[in-house]
């Protein structure tokens, strides 16, 4: 029986090695193996990677779960010690055959002794071939008779196209190591963190033993590794079984822009080139986290910044969040809705001068106001809880004074500022004006700092809105004039007025830029959202810090949170790049003016063309009508029960405040003629009056003590 086994097997390996004479001379078949090039080439990546605009790669996310496959490693770059590894374990005789190992072939089938399905002696081209054809993976358990035929062809044709190297180099890429771990990029990045180039021996052994076997236990794969120990130096056991008693993982060889990846990454594969400045990116970032840390006695734990080029509209920096230190690393703060503050009123203002209500020399009054709305009195205050009686235009902008603007809103109308703020690219505000109210001119409307940082760079552009963009190629909805060339030009003109500014926040402060800048903060109800938005001739920054859950900060405003992220985003810009102030458009005339009782110094002041004084002039109060401001009529007053009555009082006020008019109650004079009387209250029905020095009645109300 032993020697009819002899006898068997040697029949067959003088049929193997016939037959593989006869293939190397003929050619193994007339089916043509895919080019290396066509193998490189499609040859896809489980991780998409995002370039910045020079070709950085500034993030990397995975979008394959079904594998983990990097980047295509050539063979000049991985580590020596790994190929030689590699035909040492597989393939010991690479380099000497043509695709096939009869020799080995042959030996296999000895062992056999027998009949028996071929197996072992796959030589590295055999199992490339089955990598690149699923024909030829096997059915069951092990490959038959006929289709280890076919591989053998296969790997033959290949041998007849390809390189060594190219062969080698495919083979190293393509197969599976450990898990889902492919290719030697993810194998090394996986298990050893490190690139393929600094693959030592030991660890070159244990990644050479995890070939045949890639999920095999843990045992059998460190018996193999000692196994090749061998006939090698180091200490290959010891490091098998450290190595694999830690779950492997990937570390991203880049995590700069995790916001913008999501965006443009999700569901695609390769490489996508965004607008991003890696550079600037990461500046940014730093910068961001820097502040927040200095801000964390304030309650402040997150933060936004996003920086556009104004001309072209590319994005430059998006850091959504402060990444690690952040509360929540996963939002995207850029995209966040958020109350706007105090941001929305340069839109208004616009409004109001291109409309000819207002010009920035007109005065409004600062000045208590309650206005009655569906749901009861809306009672604007300042930030300061003080008023400055009548401000220009220019002051109550820059200084960002609370109830002029709600007058100004009074003014021009809720519908149509809301319908402009829509116009200006806030998709956000979906409801009706009237869901907003007037407190929208305060910035109680939700919006994102995406749409804010636009609708500025919509200003810088001399009222022309575009959509920013994320991509270079990116295709964008067509460009549209939001405000006239001469209404942006002095909104912009006053943004950018220090002194104008200085009512409120001083002259030194970090929105005094060494270089032009128009700029913006606002502070929502409560301290819960800070923002800094501003634009030079070259970029438009915006800034948002607060907490993702809306928890408050404490003592923390526009000049003290934000505006210190945006001055150092901005210094960084034009560290070398001078930023110019915009020229007067022919719309746009200069003319001098002086106010009535020195309200304001006289100064040189721009005014859309038709609008402006024909000579200096002394202006009036405008846009007042004396009246009432509290109690409004039909005023229900409710005395506190907890309060004695004796120090209780209701505060009756008018407007303008700068004249006089005296109080009547209930037809009786009262001897008080300031635009405030605290009045101790008395259950009753009252008639209030204010009449004039010829006792005319001015204005008079009605209401009720209970």
């Amino acid at each position: 029986m032993w020697l009819k086994g002899v006898l068997w097997s040697g029949i067959c390996l003088a049929v193997i090695m016939v037959a593989g004479a006869l293939l190397l001379a003929k050619g193994a078949g007339s089916q043509r193996p895919p080019s290396y090039e066509t193998v490189k080439h499609s040859y896809e990546q489980s991780d998409a990677l995002l370039l910045d605009r020079h070709g950085e790669v500034i993030h990397q996310i995975r979008v394959d779960e079904k594998g983990r496959r990097l980047e295509w490693a050539s063979l000049n770059s991985v580590s020596p010690a790994f190929t030689g590894a590699v035909l040492f374990v597989e393939d010991k005789r690479f380099y000497q055959h043509h695709g096939v190992d009869w020799f080995a072939m042959g030996a296999s089938v000895l062992k056999n002794l027998g009949p028996k399905r071929l197996r072992g002696a796959s030589t590295i081209t055999m199992q490339l071939a089955a990598a690149l054809d699923k024909r030829l993976k096997p059915k069951g358990a092990r490959r038959g008779i006929r289709q280890k035929w076919q591989q053998i062809c296969a790997a033959i044709a290949i041998e007849k196209q390809w390189s060594k190297e190219q062969i080698l180099e495919a083979y190293i890429n393509l197969i599976s190591y450990r898990g889902e771990l492919q290719g030697i990029t993810a194998a090394s990045r996986g298990l050893f963190h490190k690139e393929p180039g600094g693959l030592n021996d030991e660890e070159s052994f244990i990644l050479a033993a995890l070939i045949t076997s890639p999920n095999a236990p843990m045992h059998s794969v460190i018996k193999k590794a000692c196994a090749y120990e061998k006939s090698s130096k180091g200490t290959v056991c010891e490091s098998t079984e450290n190595r694999f008693a830690e779950m492997y993982s990937i570390k991203p060889v880049a995590s700069l822009a995790p916001h913008v990846a999501y965006r443009l990454l999700k569901g695609e594969k390769g490489k996508i080139v965004s607008t991003i400045d890696g550079k600037l990116q990461r500046y940014v970032s730093e910068t961001l986290r820097h502040y927040l840390a200095q801000l964390k006695t304030g309650n402040v734990s997150d933060g936004a910044v996003l920086v556009v080029h104004n001309r072209t509209g590319e994005i430059l920096a998006y850091v959504g969040n402060s990444g690690p230190s952040s509360s929540a690393p996963h939002v995207d703060g850029i995209q966040a809705r958020r109350q706007a503050g105090s941001t929305l009123k340069p839109f208004l203002y616009g409004l109001a001068i291109e409309k000819g209500l207002l010009t920035p020399a007109s005065l409004l009054e600062d000045s208590p106001l309650h206005v009655t709305t569906p749901t009861g009195l809306y009672v604007p205050q300042n930030y300061d809880n003080t008023f400055r009686g009548s401000v220009s235009v220019r002051t109550a902008l820059s200084a960002s004074l609370n109830v002029p603007a709600v007058r100004t809103l009074l003014l021009v109308g809720l519908v149509p500022f809301v319908e402009r703020l829509k116009r200006t690219g806030f998709e956000s505000l979906t409801e009706e004006a009237e869901y907003y109210g007037y407190s929208i001119a305060l910035g109680s409307a939700d919006i994102t700092l995406f749409e804010l940082v636009n609708a500025y760079r919509t200003l810088a552009n001399k009222g022309m809105w575009s959509e920013p963009k994320l991509t270079m190629d990116g295709k964008t909805k067509k460009p549209a004039k939001v405000f006239n060339t001469d209404t942006a030009f002095v909104i912009s003109h006053i943004l950018s007025d220090r002194e104008a500014r200085s009512a409120t926040f001083g002259l030194e402060n970090p929105l005094s830029t060494r270089f032009w800048t128009a700029v913006k903060t606002g502070t929502s109800k409560d301290m819960r959202d800070n923002w800094c938005v501003g634009y030079s001739d070259i970029y438009t920054v915006g800034v948002w810090v607060g907490n993702f859950s809306g928890e408050p900060m404490r003592n923390v405003s526009g000049i003290t949170g934000a505006a210190p992220v945006w001055l150092e985003v901005m210094n960084y810009l034009h560290d070398a790049i001078p930023s110019t102030p915009p020229k007067p458009p022919s719309g746009v005339v200069l003319a001098t003016l002086s106010y009535h009782h020195d309200i304001e110094p006289s100064r040189q002041e721009y005014f859309l063309k038709d609008t402006e004084p024909r000579y200096p002039v002394r202006i009036n109060t405008l846009h007042q009508k004396p009246g009432i401001v509290y109690p409004a009529d039909e005023t229900l007053v409710a005395l506190d029960p907890e309060i004695p009555e004796e120090l209780q009082r209701v505060p009756f006020r008018f407007q303008p405040e700068s004249h006089r008019y005296e109080w009547v109650l209930n037809k009786a004079k009262t001897g008080h003629s300031d635009h405030l009387f605290l009045w101790k209250p008395e259950r009753g029905k009252y008639e209030l009056c204010i009449v004039d020095r010829e006792d005319r009645i001015v204005d008079s109300v009605e209401f009720v003590v209970r």
